[in-house]
């Protein structure tokens, strides 16, 4: 008889959660609903609503300055969207491979299944811009030119990767060290 395992980690906008049955191994991430995300977002609408209609409310010609204008109003708001992802899940089926979810606000879930023999390794990546520093989770695949994220669309910290890595190289016979240098970042996370 298998026993069911469950573990919880907030942080931040981020909640992770581990539970095990029946030989599946299922790691979820949660993303906190933003309030503030959300008013962004319908201001940017707002917004691009303002600066298309102006123009042709006032039956102007569309001359360069209202192409710009459009066009900046269209980026603000593209920026200001709100984001209406739910939770990131990864199951790890051991006889089969590894089914990555992305789960929106909508209902709508995206899949995708990656068999086992395909799997080469898992990668703790750290990534970094001129402005922030944060760390992915990333599928070494065979015959694939490029990683494939297991979050695609949130960024959880490196303590919520952590686990998820060591159970995808037990899954595929990696050497997981006891030791590593991702379980003590020199980044500070915000």
């Amino acid at each position: 008889m298998d026993q069911e395992q469950k573990r919880e980690a907030p942080c931040g906008i981020y909640t992770y959660k581990h539970h095990c049955s029946m030989g599946v191994d299922v790691h979820e991430v949660f993303v906190k609903k933003s309030r503030l995300r959300i008013v962004l977002s319908y201001i940017g609408i707002v917004f691009l609503l303002v600066n298309v209609s102006q123009p042709l409310l006032a039956k102007e010609s569309l001359s360069l300055g209202s192409v710009w204008n459009i066009t900046f109003a269209v980026l603000v708001a593209k920026h200001l969207q709100y984001k209406p992802v739910k939770k990131e899940s990864v199951v790890i089926m051991p006889a089969f491979g590894v089914q990555l979810e992305i789960h929106f606000w909508s209902g709508r879930v995206d899949r995708r299944f990656v068999p086992i023999g395909k799997i080469l390794k898992p990668l703790i990546n750290e990534c970094m811009t001129p402005v922030t520093c944060y760390w992915s989770l990333a599928l070494l695949l065979r015959d694939e030119e490029e990683l494939l994220l297991v979050f695609q669309k949130s960024r959880p910290r490196v303590k919520m990767l952590v686990p998820v890595w060591k159970a995808l190289s037990t899954l595929t016979n990696s050497k997981c060290p006891s030791v590593s240098r991702v379980d003590k970042p020199n980044c500070s996370e915000t």
